[in-house]
């Protein structure tokens, strides 16, 4: 909440001490303890830590309220005979520097620093200024408010701080590993790939692997905001942050624990606050200027009516002033509006979605067209063989062997359908140039012959000749030739995925446009498509004629958000505004790639990371519009003698208070 280009808010240590530390620090994810293992949980000795840390936080300004307060009552009730003389001023000095005395020090530290503009100046001034002319309870009710305005930032801050934290930072610092059949407790940072870790119910994965046992069922809430199980079988891969269900099983790890999916995913959101929404960005410029413009104004409100009033009084005058300095503040935007965001990043992470920044908020709260993929997006990514169709003159055994060899070169769901529908791969084969044609298929040499898999395109590319009906059949094909020869082809079908539908309705609810952008086959596109309502729809595309589709929506003055895989469709996901992952825990380079990542794979959380974003920022412009309209009048009020230093105290700290539990609203709301 500073003054200053870089915003600075208060933690309170466990003796009750001020410290100031930037906002950023403050909400970095990293920052504090690690999370409790289970064996510390229930004990009861860090609880009472807590409690004594956070009656310590609340003391000084419960003290300095309860002095002022009983201060009050003997000025205009009470009136004891003691109370008079020395006593007030040194009763209401006892209420003041319990929460006056941090603000004073952080001052001096400041001013040593070259840092004169400071919040903390602003305050000791106002307030030190009241006493100067005898308005002891003002001097200390602005510093008591302003204290637990502090204790407001910090306990939201916290808040949103601990949502992702409770969310994202699950895993173990140490792991059981097998070694010749033993057990040995290791930390997890030192297990090398290869490592065998036993894990038992109820115990987290520390590391990606993959599994060893027949079956396990296994928790992937931090991963996916889901707590449904998910069966796992042997062979498949397992990733840290997995919560092992129901029986004692064995992982081999895969990767390195400072490479784990998890481990990226802490690092995205940790990075997270670096980049600065615009607004967030322009609030802190204006704040450098705002406030030592109104110190001029205020010192100009003391001496020019010197000039000008017949019936000049400094101390009425410097009374105005030190209302006009007390409002001055903006602390109700540069705490509110990072906070704000950062909200809304919580949010989204509790919902399964990451953004890289809060800039990414704002382009999807704007966002007008929303462009994707097929496959993998709106369907499962899942392919099945459905046909195998080879011309006579070719052994259909060979030709699915070969095939199934060589597609075993490529990552494409496609290939993975073959391999589950023919088998083992059959390693005696020999490929050599071996190709992969982007957007196109494979091309290798066996025994001397050149070989082809892949679309039509790739038959087109090699002067293959093969029958114009197969284009038509709305299935991605892939076809094949031998030496030069059509050989036949193969029909792989994927499935819709169930949301898909009513991602694209809610997205024509939010005003957005869909278009479908992908490589598979027109027909397949087109049939995909009609049954998911988008009216624009392309296929048939290589990763260049996606890019120039979307220079044609951007060309239009649109923002465009782009969801696909993150990797083969880098070139779109660059240019558009912003990138959506889907399959995130399936790429390590999505993660690095794309400008947010969709955990669960569910395209229906497209549309709530709009509506998250939205919402954000309406908030942000809330707290604006709040804060400026009533500094604006007590501002004038205040120069005119018509206000108070107790209206200059709700102008400041009041207003900061609205905007912050306004900010943190983001954070309770349901966008399912």
């Amino acid at each position: 909440m500073s003054i200053n280009a870089t915003p600075h808010v208060h933690v309170y240590d466990a003796q009750g001490r001020m410290t100031c530390c930037s906002l950023e620090e403050k909400i970095e994810i990293k920052t504090g303890p690690p999370p409790l293992r289970p064996h510390e949980e229930g004990d009861g000795h860090d609880h009472d830590h807590e409690g004594i840390s956070a009656w310590r936080e609340y003391l000084p300004a419960i003290t300095s309220f309860v002095l002022l307060l009983s201060g009050i009552a003997m000025d205009e009730y009470v009136q004891p005979a003691f109370f008079r003389g020395w006593v007030r001023p040194v009763w209401y000095l006892a209420a003041y520097l319990p929460v006056g005395w941090p603000v004073l020090k952080e001052a001096v530290q400041a001013i040593g620093k070259g840092e004169f503009f400071t919040e903390f100046f602003l305050m000791s001034l106002a307030t030190i200024g009241a006493f100067a002319i005898g308005e002891y309870p003002e001097g200390v009710a602005v510093m008591l408010f302003y204290a637990v305005g502090e204790l407001f930032q910090t306990a939201a801050v916290r808040r949103a701080k601990g949502n992702i934290k409770a969310l994202l930072d699950v895993r173990p610092d140490e792991v059981t590993i097998l070694e010749n059949s033993q057990t040995k407790t290791i930390k997890a940072e030192s297990v090398g790939i290869g490592a065998v870790i036993r894990l038992k119910p109820g115990e987290k994965l520390a590391l990606d692997g993959e599994l060893l046992s027949e079956t396990a069922s296994f928790n992937t809430a931090a991963l996916t905001g889901e707590s449904k199980p998910d069966t796992k079988t042997k062979g498949d891969a397992v990733l840290a942050g997995m919560i092992n269900l129901n029986t004692v099983s064995q992982v081999r790890v895969t990767t390195a624990y400072t490479d784990s999916k998890l481990s990226k995913i802490l690092e995205l959101v940790q990075n997270a606050t670096a980049q600065k929404a615009p607004t967030e960005l322009f609030i802190r410029k204006f704040a450098k200027i705002y406030t030592p413009v109104v110190v001029v104004l205020a010192v100009l409100l003391v001496v020019a009516p010197y000039f000008v009033v017949a019936d000049y009084s400094f101390r009425d005058w410097l009374y105005r002033a030190l209302i006009f300095l007390v409002i001055s503040c903006p602390c109700a935007l540069v705490i509110s509006i990072p906070l704000g965001y950062f909200g809304g990043i919580g949010a989204a992470s509790r919902n399964g979605i990451l953004f890289k920044g809060s800039n990414f908020l704002d382009i999807m709260a704007a966002v007008k067209n929303v462009v994707m993929d097929k496959t993998g997006t709106m369907t499962e990514g899942v392919f099945k063989v459905q046909e195998v169709k080879i011309n006579p003159g070719f052994d259909e055994k060979k030709t699915l062997a070969w095939v199934n060899t060589l597609e075993n070169n490529s990552t494409h769901p496609v290939a993975t359908a073959i391999h589950l529908y023919v088998g083992a791969v059959d390693n005696s084969l020999k490929f050599t140039e071996t190709e992969e044609i982007a957007g196109h298929g494979l091309r290798a040499v066996l025994n001397g012959k050149p070989v082809l898999a892949g679309n039509f395109k790739l038959m087109e590319k090699f002067g293959i000749a093969f029958p114009a009906e197969l284009a038509d059949i709305p299935y991605t094909i892939i076809a094949i030739a031998e030496n030069g020869q059509f050989a036949g082809y193969i029909t792989i079908a994927d499935q819709i995925k169930e949301d898909a539908l009513a991602t694209v309705q809610k997205l024509e609810k939010l005003g957005v446009q869909v278009t479908m952008l992908s490589g598979d086959k027109t027909a397949v596109v087109k049939l995909v498509a009609e049954k998911l309502g988008i009216k624009n729809a392309f296929g048939d595309l290589l990763p260049e004629d996606k890019v120039n589709k979307v220079k044609e929506i951007k060309s239009r003055g649109e923002s465009v958000a782009f969801v696909g895989d993150g990797v083969n469709d880098a070139p779109v996901v660059a240019l558009s505004d912003a990138g959506i992952a889907m399959g995130g825990l399936g790429s390590d380079a999505t993660i690095e790639t794309a400008d947010i990542v969709i955990q669960d794979d569910k395209p229906s959380k497209i549309p709530v990371a709009i509506h998250i974003g939205k919402v954000t920022k309406r908030i942000v412009w809330q707290n604006i519009g709040l804060a400026f309209g009533v500094k604006a009048v007590v501002l004038v009020l205040g120069a005119g003698g018509l206000a108070t230093m107790w209206e200059a105290v709700f102008a400041d700290v009041g207003v900061a208070l609205l905007a912050i539990l306004n900010a943190v609203r983001v954070q309770k709301m349901n966008f399912s």
